[in-house]
């Protein structure tokens, strides 16, 4: 029953170990996945944030490790040796003459038991003071690496649905091209126009035929690409699903929105960084002070000439007492370290304030950026209805004979612009958004 309990009790504690070693089972293939779907694969995919939850735990066992000296120190020596010549000692006779004697036995040995416990101790106090700080730090470097997994692969998402929508332009694109080259043929044969016109055609449609295939071979390095940031095996396909109108809905972001620099990640590791300096200034300033530490051990010897009989009798002796260590002279290291300690803590201010200074410059950027590119979707959307409008009129009035077919291609090149355009700023709004948010440290993180 006992070892049964041992080891239902052993399963309960490395389940959660193996639970979280295991990386998250490839979707389904072909199945198309959401923006969604792919942060929440890359969050517990990525190699890159793995290593970082290894460092985590690996950081933590290194805090145990430092604790570890507040417990008690116990352990076991044992010792056994056999004299060929026993040892001589000299002691007087009744005359006051001093005579030589071999004391001790032959056979000779001793199983001890020690223990020592630290009552006070400098380096034990910095991990203690230092426990806290350090899992945060290492806790704060995962969530820098969430935020660059987050970002990276939603602007790789987006990058992707870009070159998707521009192959769905250009094949667009070229079925009209491919219906006016008919009707133009169809118009030469007739002896309506000469040949001018269908070559034309035949032209356009061969241009559009190579950026097609060109947009379709940048589709497979992009999502090359964005496979290795989530963290998907090469050949594993990948299939995207997305909502044209909700994308629509997130281009919008609030720039009103004030920075706030405290809530950036970097800024949060510096001032954790300050804390772990603070402890190490600690450590040196109270380096003066003594080591006190408790000790107690117990000994039982056996001694016997007859090696067979060494065993049969015990000999045992036991003691505590107090050790004490104090630091006299140290040639000076001690001030050096401890002015060290603050040039270094001085220097983290600085880096805040040169942090502080870069936040605010990315900001600007980054909003500035957006508004551009939000200005330019806006006006792309109107760009786009117009452009179509004026195609279909075009195209009815050339069918009539009242426009001339230079006059449909720059209709059709129009219309084809006006839809790359527009894509492209959607999809350049929505990755600038997630510029900005990164900027102000409100990228979400938890999917």
């Amino acid at each position: 029953m006992k070892q049964a309990l041992q080891l239902l009790l052993g399963a309960l504690v490395l389940v959660p170990c193996l639970v979280q070693a295991q990386p998250t089972a490839p979707p389904p293939s072909g199945s198309p996945l959401t923006l969604e779907q792919c942060l929440q694969f890359a969050l517990q995919n990525q190699p890159v944030l793995r290593q970082a939850r290894i460092d985590e735990e690996s950081n933590d066992a290194t805090i145990r490790i430092g604790l570890a000296g507040w417990l008690p120190q116990v352990g076991v020596n044992a010792t056994g040796q056999h004299y060929f010549q026993l040892p001589y000692t000299v002691f007087p006779n009744a005359e006051g003459v001093n005579v030589p004697r071999q004391i001790g036995l032959k056979n000779t040995s001793t199983v001890g038991l020690s223990a020592t416990q630290a009552i006070y101790n400098n380096d034990v106090r910095l991990a203690l003071r230092s426990a806290k700080p350090s899992r945060q730090f290492y806790e704060q470097n995962t969530t820098t690496v969430r935020i660059d997994v987050v970002s990276d692969v939603s602007k790789a998402y987006y990058d992707v649905l870009l070159s998707q929508r521009q192959l769905d332009v250009l094949s667009e694109d070229i079925v009209r091209l491919q219906r006016s080259l008919k009707d133009a043929k169809a118009r030469y044969d007739a002896g309506i126009v000469d040949k001018t016109d269908f070559k034309q055609a035949e032209i356009s449609l061969n241009n559009s035929i190579v950026s097609r295939k060109q947009a379709f071979e940048a589709i497979k390095a992009k999502s090359a690409y964005l496979k290795e940031l989530m963290g998907l095996p090469g050949p594993q396909p990948l299939a995207l699903r997305y909502d044209t109108l909700q994308l629509m809905r997130d281009a919008a972001v609030d720039t009103t929105v004030a920075l706030e620099p405290a809530n950036r990640i970097e800024i949060q590791q510096l001032q954790t960084q300050k804390v772990l300096q603070e402890a190490q200034i600690s450590y040196y300033r109270w380096g003066f002070l003594p080591t006190l530490s408790a000790f107690g051990n117990y000994n039982a010897v056996f001694q016997n000439n007859n090696f067979g009989d060494l065993y049969s009798r015990r000999f045992p002796n036991s003691y505590a007492g107090l050790q004490l260590s104090l630091p006299i002279f140290q040639g000076g290291r001690r001030l050096q370290n401890l002015r060290r300690e603050r040039l270094t803590d001085q220097r983290l201010d600085q880096d805040i304030l040169a942090t502080r200074n870069r936040i605010n410059t990315e900001y600007e950027q980054a909003l500035a950026t957006y508004k551009s590119y939000y200005a330019d979707y806006v006006v792309g959307q109107r760009n786009l209805a117009l452009s179509k409008e004026v195609y279909s009129v075009v195209d009815l009035q050339y069918r009539e004979g009242i426009k001339t077919y230079l006059d449909v291609i720059v209709a059709q090149t129009t219309l084809r612009t006006a839809q790359l355009n527009y894509y492209s700023a959607l999809f350049q709004v929505l990755s600038s958004k997630v510029d900005l948010l990164r900027a102000q440290g409100n990228l979400p993180t938890q999917y």
